[in-house]
């Protein structure tokens, strides 16, 4: 299977029903291993995000936490709304409701970013999306009713184990269905060949920016719940780092492998926490072993083989032959 991660709803429904159990029982968790296993969820949902645009579509997109500061920002702001006009208990009530709101306000962003993958690509496209992330970052930091460069404060924190865990089987569930899908045919076909692709008659276009509106959906929702779990946050949250960190999660577990992805965006968010007690040395133990697996391991732990590469190839030419995408 291209994703790696088992095709079965009632796999996705006992993740939830797991991640509900847990909620009941997460204030006995220590707060900080109960931070890293929040953040490792968020993680999670960013990397298997990114995998749909920069894996399977074959886009370079630098610029992934611009969507997750839109996200953010127009979640806190609208639960703000709510609070204010209410009580917190209707922003919990409606969460789902403000996460979409994050969420589709991403999308909207990324359909504006998806636009110049039509004319360009590769390293000029990563420069066009890190330009965009850049751009998101200094407007919100001017924008005064978002709180400016001092911040967004006063969220209601709501995110927690349910909310957080219930969204990451979700968004693996429905991004492995997609790649398994004829959409899922085409995003490799266009990232095989794209020229190929459009002879064949496939429209690299709308697959383009339905890559670009996916990704920068469910980076949206990570946003927003992230922003509700911190209670606090500011434009420095979503600057380039963050975007090269998510990054480096789809590289390193294998861009064409969800389940890979899943693995190194919790390995690579617990391990410079694991690290804290070598604190002077811990981030530069960090990039060497990033650099130890680009050098052993160029396509990721999990990434694709020869003969990966090659069943891509005649899927492209069965595609094809199947007539018009």
């Amino acid at each position: 299977m291209m994703s790696g991660i088992p095709n079965s709803r009632w796999l996705f429904i006992a993740f939830v029903l797991i991640s509900l159990a847990v909620t009941f029982v997460e204030d006995s968790i220590n707060p900080y291993f109960f931070q890293v296993i929040i953040y490792v969820g968020i993680n999670i949902i960013l990397a298997s995000s990114l995998s749909l645009i920069n894996g399977f579509a074959g886009q370079f997109s630098l610029g992934h936490a611009g969507f997750m500061a839109i996200g953010a920002y127009t979640s806190a702001y609208v639960s703000s709304l709510i609070v204010t006009s209410t009580d917190g208990f209707a922003a919990t009530a409606l969460f789902p409701l403000i996460l979409l709101s994050g969420g589709v306000m991403a999308s909207l962003f990324g359909l504006l970013v998806g636009f110049p993958s039509f004319r360009v690509k590769g390293d000029y496209l990563a420069i066009t999306t890190l330009g965009f992330g850049e751009i998101i970052r200094v407007v919100i930091q001017n924008l005064d009713f978002l709180g400016g460069a001092r911040g967004f404060t006063s969220i209601p924190r709501i995110s927690n184990t349910f909310w957080v865990f219930s969204t990451v089987a979700l968004v693996v569930f429905v991004i492995s269905n997609i790649v398994r899908s004829t959409w899922g045919k085409g995003f490799l076909a266009i990232s095989e060949d794209e020229i190929s692709a459009e002879a064949m008659g496939i429209n690299s276009a709308r697959y383009k920016m339905t890559a670009f509106a996916t990704g920068a959906f469910f980076a949206g929702i990570a946003g927003a719940l992230y922003a509700h779990f911190v209670t606090y946050i500011n434009p420095s949250q979503f600057g380039f780092i963050r975007s090269i960190e998510i990054v480096v999660m789809v590289i390193v577990g294998g861009m064409h492998n969800i389940a890979g992805v899943v693995i190194a965006a919790v390995v690579l968010t617990i391990l410079p926490e694991a690290l804290r007690p070598i604190a002077e040395y811990r981030m530069v133990i960090y990039s060497l072993m990033l650099v130890v697996i680009m050098l052993t391991r160029p396509q990721g732990i999990f990434g694709t083989t020869r003969a990966f590469t090659d069943w891509r190839r005649k899927l492209l030419a069965s595609f094809g032959a199947k007539g018009k995408a």
